[in-house]
């Protein structure tokens, strides 16, 4: 099945992650794609709507490949598995990673003038993007929530490949994911809109949740 839209792939979500009854939950989107996905889940919940801001260390020479991520709050996740395959040693993935983490706090200032950080302690935090890949945001996501204090920490997203749920489900107390196709190709193949979400649209979305 492949998704109209971000919009259309969270209403789907939502009705899918409503049906398990998280207790007290609190949506915890990754910007900018995961955040038109998360405004649907938090209005399905009926709870509010946050971000965690995360950036994908990507391989130098194929940027769309992950090697690891970085979070706010100082998460990172390193992918061993991906560095040795194309020869990337932890120098050169601490140089990227500074990088990515300077992109981050840039992006992080601009959405919580928009909307401060809400503390997820106690909460059933649902992290929520529009489709998973490598996997390396999501599990930097779950460790910031974890050292937060969440009650309980699960993933919900429209796409993953079928391989990579098991490696999150270690992490994640729950996984929802509505399609994991065998041959999975890229997040984008299984929208037929997926253009960029732009910050503007982030910064509105958030508007629009906290009132």
């Amino acid at each position: 099945m492949r998704f109209a839209d971000r919009r259309e792939a969270g209403a789907k979500l939502g009705r899918a992650v409503a049906a398990q009854q998280p207790d007290h939950p609190l949506v915890t989107a990754l910007p900018r794609g995961g955040v038109p996905v998360g405004y649907e889940v938090a209005m399905a919940l009926g709870c509010e709507l946050d971000v965690l801001v995360v950036r994908k260390v990507g391989v130098p020479f194929h940027p769309e490949l992950a090697m690891g991520a970085v979070a706010e709050g100082e998460a990172v996740v390193m992918n061993r598995e991906v560095m040795a395959s194309v020869g990337i040693d932890d120098e050169l993935f601490e140089d990227r990673a500074a990088m990515e983490r300077a992109e981050l706090e840039t992006r992080l200032s601009l959405y919580r003038e928009a909307a401060p950080a809400i503390d997820p302690e106690g909460r059933t935090a649902i992290v929520v993007d529009d489709g998973l890949a490598t996997g390396s945001t999501a599990l930097a996501a779950i460790a910031v929530l974890r050292a937060r204090g969440a009650a309980g920490v699960w993933l919900a997203v429209p796409v993953a490949p079928a391989d990579s749920i098991p490696v999150i489900g270690k992490q994640a107390d729950r996984v929802i994911v509505l399609e994991q196709p065998r041959r999975f190709m890229a997040v984008g193949a299984w929208y037929r809109d997926f253009s960029p979400t732009s910050d503007s649209e982030v910064l509105d979305l958030l508007r629009q949740s906290r009132h």
